[in-house]
């Protein structure tokens, strides 16, 4: 079996004061996969772009505002994800700076501050709850995680930070 993943990039928008996440309440489309759930932003990585390219076109597109600052804080490589059991690497950046004004919503559904401390309320794909304490943490070093999944729920999640 060859191994050829999806490249993309998630990306999750820091208030100013650090105390909320931009994310985006997937509700615009019925036959979304994701439908229902919350969602830092990004997508796929284009043939002729990096990775950091790809995350900063990504948050023009889907938020309407200019990356000033992120950090990459990991790496995750999820494997039979979705009902097509696709196999995914994603580039996971934190982004500290921002210009502009974000949009109310885009193509996926409407964006909203989510204060850092009630992400845990909020419905959201299971396997995120696992790595996105990493994306927030103090550790300067970035994760690298792999977390196969099997009928829409994570098997197993691993990491390594160096």
């Amino acid at each position: 079996m060859r191994y050829r993943p999806i490249m993309s990039t998630l990306g999750y928008v820091m208030s100013p004061n650090g105390e909320s996440v931009l994310m985006v309440h997937r509700i615009a489309r019925e036959g979304d996969e994701q439908f229902g759930k919350y969602n830092g932003l990004g997508g796929h990585m284009k043939p002729d772009e990096d990775i950091a390219t790809c995350m900063v076109r990504e948050i023009r597109e889907e938020a309407g505002i200019e990356v000033l600052s992120m950090q990459l804080r990991g790496t995750v490589n999820w494997t039979g994800f979705g009902a097509a059991a696709e196999d995914w690497i994603a580039f996971i950046f934190r982004i500290d700076c921002f210009r502009g004004e974000p949009a109310a919503n885009n193509e996926e559904g409407p964006l909203e501050w989510v204060e850092r401390t009630r992400m845990a309320d909020i419905p959201m794909w299971e396997g995120d709850r696992l790595f996105l304490p990493l994306v927030f943490d103090g550790d300067p070093r970035p994760f690298h995680g792999y977390m196969p999944y099997e009928n829409d729920r994570p098997k197993d999640w691993s990491y390594t930070r160096l």
